[in-house]
């Protein structure tokens, strides 16, 4: 666990090298590409992490979403949801509000560096809807969950804390399919919503298994 002095306001967490914050929707609808995202960061040998790891639902969410950035060295944010959806034709702005922050993290402090990218579907059009990320190059995918794997997977193993890797995106896409039957056996066994720690191990099992990890 990254060291700290403190909650937020009472001293600054240190951030660790080795975690992936995953700024994404947390739906039905999106579950599987987070799956996949999971899946994809835990073989590039990082630890995945939300604002769902900590279980705490006594502190507010932007306090766990603000530990979580401030804890974790990189961010992977998707916007795909940045569009009108239902009768109301109604946007989300979560995951760009904590894209924010973690370009704030970035520029807070000399040597902090907080690393982030943003992931979108093809043709989506949030340089018009957040024109300042024009000049930035995002990670494309064409909406399915294992098509965002390569170039999540290019991102990462290019990080300077990444670990030398013997798997390419086709070996993790190949045991994908495992990592979700696993996933649904948490479920069951979990009667729902299965705590991010054995979520995490869960991919870690299936990596080990499929030789995709040490």
């Amino acid at each position: 666990m990254p060291a700290s002095s403190g909650s937020p306001g009472q001293g600054r967490i240190v951030p660790d090298p080795q975690k992936v914050f995953i700024n994404c929707p947390l739906d039905d609808d999106y579950a599987a590409t987070l799956d996949a995202l999971v899946f994809a960061t835990v073989c590039c040998g990082f630890i995945p992490c939300s604002s769902l790891d900590s279980g705490t639902v006594a502190r507010p969410r932007m306090d766990r979403i603000l530990d979580g950035l401030s804890g974790a060295k990189y961010s992977l944010h998707d916007l795909s949801r940045c569009r009108g959806e239902g009768d109301e034709r109604l946007a989300r702005f979560n995951m760009p509000l904590e894209l924010g922050i973690a370009m704030a993290l970035r520029h807070q402090s000399a040597g902090r560096n907080h690393d982030w990218a943003v992931l979108v579907p093809e043709g989506h059009l949030y340089a018009r809807f957040v024109s300042d990320l024009a000049g930035y190059d995002p990670l494309r995918y064409d909406g399915r969950p294992e098509s965002a794997i390569p170039n999540v997977m290019r991102w990462l193993t290019t990080r300077p804390d990444a670990v030398p890797l013997s798997v390419s995106p086709r070996d993790v896409r190949g045991s994908l399919p495992e990592f979700y039957k696993h996933r649904r056996g948490l479920e069951e066994a979990w009667e729902g919503e299965v705590p991010w720690d054995r979520l995490i191990e869960g991919a870690l099992t299936v990596a080990r298994q499929g030789g995709l990890i040490d």
